[in-house]
Order: C-alpha cells, then sequence, then structure tokens
C-alpha cells in the first residue's frame, strides 16, 4: 500500500534562517519523486518534515490525505533510509533486515520468513546468515533498503543513500533502486544533489535552491523546458549567453549577445529591450575549424568564432573549453569518433547552434555547483 504526500504551503525557519520557504506540492501515491538541489537548499529539512523530525514553522505536511502537525516519526506510516545506511555490524543480514519487526513484537519465526521474503527481493536470497561486513557496498544498500521495507511502509523516504558507493557502483544501484521501487510499488521520496539519479529514476522531480521550489516536472520537462535561469543551469551543463532581446515572435526571440546574434526558444515570455539569458547545451554546439565568413561581425544567427582555451578528453566525447564573453568559458562536447582530431590551446573555431535547441529565460541567479 502506498500513501500520497502533499506539502501545503510548507515553511521551516530556524531562528531568522528559512530552510524551507513555500514548498506547496503533491506527491502521488505510487511515484518515484525526487528533491534535487545543492547543498543547503533546504531538501533534507523537507524529508526530515516528512518523516516527523522537523515541525512546519508554517503550512502543513499531509501523508494519506492527514495532518501529519503532532504525529511523531514512530507513528508515520513511513520509513527512512540515511546516507550512512546505519547497518548493525555484530547482526547477520536477516537480523539487521528484521530489526523493526522485532521492535514491534513479531515473534522469530515471523521475522525470519519475512526477512527471507525481503532477501529474494533483494536478489540476496540464502545470504541472511552473512554479517554485514561481508558483503559489498551495493549489497549493503540493498539490505538497508530491505530493512525499511520490512515494517511496510506507505512512504519510503531515501537521504542521499548511493553518495557513498563508487561512480560504477552508484550507477548500477540507480537501475536495481527503480526496480525495487517498481516492485513493491509505494511511493518513494528521493533526496539527492546528483542531477544523473534524479533523471534516471525519477517519476518527477523538484528542483530547488535557497529553500525554495524552483521547478517540477518529470525529467524532459527540467531538462528541455527549464522555467529558470537556476534551473537551466544546474540541471545538466548548460552555456549562459547574457544578452538583450531585439525582437519577440510566437515562440523565439532574438537577442544580442555581443559575441552573436542568438535566436532562442521563448520560455521565459520575455518582451524587447529586456536583459535575459540565451542558454545552449554543450551537445549542442556544433564545431568547425577556422573562422567563418564575417570574421568580428555578426554574420548569421547562432554563429560566433571563437578561440580554443583547452580539450579533456572524456572517452566517448570530448570538451572543449572556449574563450567567451564572460570569465567562464564557453564548453562544447563533441564525440570522440576516433579520428584523433584535437582541439589544441588557441585554435580558432567556428560555432554553430540551432535555435530550437537554445532557449532564452529572464535573467536570474545561476547553479554554482
Amino acid at each position: 500500500m502506498s500513501a500520497d504526500v502533499e506539502l501545503d504551503h510548507l515553511t521551516i525557519r530556524f531562528g531568522d534562517f528559512t530552510a524551507v520557504n513555500d514548498a506547496h506540492l503533491k506527491i502521488e501515491g505510487g511515484e518515484f519523486f525526487s528533491f534535487l538541489g545543492p547543498s543547503g537548499c533546504g531538501k533534507t529539512t523537507i524529508l526530515r518534515a516528512i518523516s516527523g523530525f522537523n515541525d512546519p514553522t508554517e503550512g502543513k505536511v499531509r501523508i494519506g490525505g492527514k495532518d501529519m502537525r503532532g504525529i511523531g516519526p514512530n507513528k508515520r506510516q513511513t520509513a527512512l533510509i540515511f546516507q550512512n545506511l546505519a547497518l548493525f555490524p555484530l547482526m547477520t543480514v536477516a537480523e539487521n533486515i528484521a530489526f523493526g519487526l522485532e521492535v514491534r513484537g513479531l515473534n522469530k519465526l515471523a521475522r525470519r520468513d519475512k526477512a527471507n521474503q525481503l532477501l529474494d527481493l533483494i536478489a540476496l536470497k540464502g545470504q541472511g546468515d552473512k554479517l554485514v561486513s561481508e558483503l559489498s557496498g551495493g549489497q549493503r544498500q540493498r539490505v538497508a533498503i530491505a530493512r525499511a521495507l520490512a515494517v511496510e511502509p506507505e512512504v519510503l523516504l531515501l537521504d542521499e543513500p548511493l553518495s557513498a558507493l563508487d561512480l560504477k557502483l552508484r550507477q548500477h544501484m540507480r537501475t536495481e533502486l527503480r526496480e525495487i521501487q517498481k516492485r513493491v510499488g509505494i511511493t518513494f521520496i528521493y533526496i539527492t544533489h546528483d542531477q544523473g539519479e534524479a533523471l534516471t529514476m525519477s517519476d518527477r522531480i523538484a528542483v530547488m535552491s535557497a529553500g525554495r521550489i524552483q521547478q517540477v516536472g518529470d525529467g524532459n520537462s527540467v531538462y528541455d523546458h527549464p522555467q529558470t535561469a537556476f534551473v537551466a543551469s544546474f540541471v545538466g551543463e548548460n552555456n549562459p549567453l547574457m544578452g538583450k532581446v531585439l525582437s519577440v515572435s510566437t515562440e523565439f526571440v532574438t537577442m544580442d549577445c555581443g559575441i552573436a546574434k542568438v535566436r532562442a526558444r521563448n520560455l521565459g515570455k520575455l518582451k524587447v529591450g529586456e536583459e535575459a539569458y540565451a542558454f545552449v547545451r554543450p551537445e549542442n554546439l556544433k564545431l568547425s575549424v577556422g573562422a567563418g565568413e564575417g570574421e568580428g561581425s555578426l554574420p548569421s544567427e547562432n554563429s560566433f568564432t571563437a578561440p580554443v582555451l583547452a580539450e579533456a578528453f572524456e572517452g566517448s566525447v570530448k570538451l572543449i573549453s572556449l574563450r567567451g564573453p564572460s570569465k567562464k568559458p564557453i564548453i562544447a562536447s563533441i564525440p570522440n569518433t576516433g579520428d584523433g582530431q584535437h582541439f589544441s590551446q588557441g585554435l580558432l573555431t567556428t560555432v554553430n547552434f540551432d535555435a530550437e535547441q537554445a532557449v532564452a529565460l529572464p535573467i536570474g541567479d545561476l547553479a554554482d555547483e
């Protein structure tokens, strides 16, 4: 059984500091929902409010339609998995899984049966008698999930549980965690600063900054249709080009960004004369060696010349840093075709991109991470 979770204009303050500012959304029962944002943005504070460890200063938390004010963590149909997992090293795997059931007074046989069912669910069948120290990092992660599921919560809360794992194991566990959620069918609420985790696993994502929810949507929405400059710059890599709006049509704006005249999708409903950002992702920049015709001017929309600052090889792609109009370089991501071509420092390149692959948004805070 799963439950929906509603944040009804939730605000949480600690003294003069506002950790969560007027958060308002509904997480549907059975949904895999992620809060994504940089450190200190308020996402863990929200998780602790849902679990009962933080009380709202204003607003409400509802689980299954019921106001949770005054209901302690042990009385809520939630289970929380911490970053450090907090498994008991002197207990066996089965004893760890069944610990919550022992606290609730279930007999030994019932606890063992439940542990065996969950060991099968997490693909650790027959390993209940091992100590947790004998397991790999990914296996310990699965044991922590099984222990949380043993008490049959309606909502499972996960506070960056994959952060301590190495890259390949973390990527593998994303798939496993999503599959477990589909099999058990309960509501998962996941906290992360890792965009890959959120985009890979989530039905929907809430992007947060400085205590506020900036945007809620599925992965495609927040990646391809950001609503604020922060979301555009935080979710995936992006290149912000600042300029002034010259003209506006139904779907597009044209901006003077200094290095180029840029035409981009008008996601911010901009007006002529406004300062704005045009964002274009590294994978959407097309590079060719040498300066195009009209060097030093604005020969055509979405085309400019720039010298190379550095090339970084990342296996399947090469990241090319180009000198832009600000201190922050423009980054282009090109596939590694194995042709041996290098973009050496100082090499002059022509950069092009399509208007459909650039978005224009009002000036706002950019992500630092």
